[in-house]
């Protein structure tokens, strides 16, 4: 399995990092939800059905606008 680095800005406009193992690149989504089960666990069990068919990446949105966590990169560990 490879490791990738999310690169991303926290609520304090921090760049901060977190790695992730997976035998793909993950998506934006993907990362958000990994992000979001880290950052915020109580979250985790939060239905996004009010944007999930709506909006594209609706965890990415989700950080973004009601957390203000945003994905920097995506890349893979050395």
């Amino acid at each position: 399995m490879k490791v990738w680095t999310i690169s991303f800005q926290d609520k304090d406009g921090v760049q901060q990092t977190h790695n992730l193992e997976s035998d793909h690149r993950p998506s934006d989504e993907e990362a958000a939800q990994r992000l979001r089960h880290v950052l915020f666990p109580v979250t985790e069990d939060l239905d996004l059905n009010d944007l999930e068919g709506r909006t594209q990446e609706p965890t990415v949105k989700t950080l973004k606008e009601q957390n203000a966590v945003q994905i920097i990169s995506i890349v893979q560990a050395p």
